[in-house]
């Protein structure tokens, strides 16, 4: 076998493996209701594909992770009572439930709807170590977590609200 085969070889191998990557993500019906944990493959679009779905704003938060401005954000305020999910990918993360005034400016939650749902990474921008908080079926940006929350956690998931999408909790399953 040459060297040019193996390269092209190995380099098939590595595309395929990273566009069947799977991960471990947990379903929850209208009602907010746990249902199941469900082995799914991780999105994976282009940026162009990105571009068409998202706006401009979701785009740069949850594709380039930026970060709106402090108290601009549509769901910093937001009272209703439902679900957060992601709004590349509907993945739900975060229950209105957990969601609390942290005078940040950002919506905040002292956790996820489910610790599968989302992941973490080291995020050393800005001259500080923060922890970057993404989507763990589609890697969007959605914030960072603090240790300064409130009980039961004493953690603050500072996320965007263009990178939410909320959906009122109903009496349907």
């Amino acid at each position: 076998m040459n060297r040019r085969y193996f390269l092209a070889a190995a380099l098939g191998t590595s595309a395929l493996w990273a566009a069947d990557r799977s991960v471990r993500i947990v379903a929850f019906g209208r009602n907010g209701q746990r249902q199941t944990t469900e082995a799914l493959l991780m999105i994976s679009k282009t940026d162009a594909e990105w571009r068409k779905q998202l706006s401009p704003t979701q785009y740069d938060v949850t594709r380039k992770k930026g970060t709106e401005r402090a108290f601009s954000g549509e769901y910093n305020a937001h009272k209703g009572d439902g679900l957060y999910r992601c709004v590349c990918c509907e993945t739900a993360l975060f229950d209105s439930r957990h969601k609390f005034d942290s005078g940040t400016g950002w919506p905040s939650f002292f956790q996820p709807v489910a610790k599968e749902n989302v992941a973490e990474h080291v995020d050393k921008a800005l001259f500080m170590t923060r922890t970057e908080i993404v989507c763990a079926r589609c890697d969007a940006h959605l914030g960072h977590v603090f240790d300064d929350g409130p009980r039961p956690t004493g953690l603050r998931y500072c996320m965007n609200s263009a990178s939410l999408r909320f959906v009122a909790r109903t009496s349907e399953k």
